[in-house]
């Protein structure tokens, strides 16, 4: 079935998750998340100068006997799908090949977003288990590789990564990903330096690696607000995606990112919301080893966290929290990518939903 993967409102509509969802329109509790984000670890083995997660890498991690324990727990939570992420590299744990195993063999949906070095390590479990594996390489050639996801000790590992996708697509039973993100950079000199003009390179290299889809998205800055990038890039940036488009088949996808639509429409890094509550916090949440958070935009946030994952069972935590306590009015003026999923959410409670609930086929709302 072909399906626009970054389609989250019509996500909302599938008959297995339906009945959380008029849970969270009902503006209560819901019974339990139907995706969970799993950071096993806070260990990177890169050293990327604009990741995101900078300032909490390398903070801990679970321990293994807990990482098995945490499945379980989702398991018995009926989490419909779970996606191995970070903080730091999720396939850096080595518990998480188990983590994976006990979630596949209960028949969850499994998504996995990671830098490729470890996929050798882990290719049995990502080739048997996963839906979907998106790899972040942001560049198309060795040297601009190196430029802005050296590893710790300033090399380039593109020939790694590169090699390492090319086996997870011999083997793979779920989808690949090659995820770019455009970057640009001011150097103390004032001289700027970016990775947009291998956009298309990338592209035709994914393609020929026998990767499914070929995403690329926009830079966050430190509060997830999306920078703008000058006006050249994104031409630039637009006219290579035109000619990747050309690329595109039933088996390969030129995937455009929610956030590099909104800096297309140049609309700001702020996008005010009007409503109190986030109905996706009862359907999503995020586990990390410094907490329990409403969800990943807020990852190391106090103010957002709910419980204490290391200590205490997720079914317990999600029982007795309050996942109210991010009110997205105030503290998510950023570009949400399930902002429209909210308002969707918002409609169903008032009786307005857009369809009925029709057949499964991504629980990655």
């Amino acid at each position: 079935m072909t399906f626009d993967r970054l389609d989250l409102v019509s996500k909302l509509y599938q008959p297995s998750g339906w009945p959380r969802v008029l849970e969270a329109a009902s503006s209560g509790p819901s019974s339990g998340p139907l995706v969970v984000d799993l950071d096993p670890t806070t260990f990177c083995d890169l050293a990327c100068p604009e990741c995101i997660s900078g300032k909490l890498l390398n903070q801990g991690r679970f321990t293994p006997e807990r990482l098995a324990e945490l499945a379980g727990e989702l398991v018995e939570m009926s989490v419909r799908g779970v996606v191995l992420i970070g903080g730091g590299e999720p396939l850096a744990h080595r518990g998480t090949r188990q983590v994976m195993r006990t979630l596949g063999e209960a028949g969850i949906a499994i998504g996995v977003v990671t830098n490729g070095t470890l996929i050798k390590q882990n290719l049995d479990e990502l080739a048997r288990y996963a839906s979907w594996v998106r790899v972040s390489v942001d560049a198309g050639t060795r040297d601009t590789y190196g430029l802005f996801r050296p590893d710790r000790r300033g090399r380039s590992v593109f020939d790694k990564v590169i090699g390492n996708m090319r086996l997870l697509a011999g083997v793979k039973r779920g989808a690949l990903g090659y995820s770019f993100l455009v970057i640009t950079r001011r150097e103390p000199d004032g001289t700027l330096v970016s990775n947009h003009h291998e956009v298309l390179r990338a592209a035709q290299l994914a393609h020929e690696l026998g990767c499914d889809y070929f995403e690329t998205k926009a830079m966050f800055d430190d509060g997830h607000h999306i920078i703008q990038v000058p006006h050249d890039v994104l031409e630039s940036v637009d006219s290579q995606l035109a000619q990747a488009a050309e690329l595109e088949s039933e088996t390969f996808q030129i995937v455009n990112s929610s956030t590099l639509t909104s800096l297309r429409a140049r609309v700001g890094p702020v996008q005010p919301k009007e409503y109190h509550r986030c109905p996706i916090a009862e359907l999503r949440t995020l586990v990390t080893p410094s907490g329990v958070y409403v969800c990943s935009y807020h990852r190391g946030n106090d103010g957002a966290k709910i419980g204490d994952a290391v200590t205490e069972r997720l079914p317990d935590i999600w029982r007795k929290s309050d996942r109210g306590v991010v009110d997205p009015s105030r503290d998510c003026r950023f570009h949400c990518a399930r902002h429209r999923s909210n308002l969707e959410i918002g409609s169903i409670g008032r009786g307005e939903g857009a369809r009925e609930p029709d057949v499964d086929y991504d629980p990655f709302i």
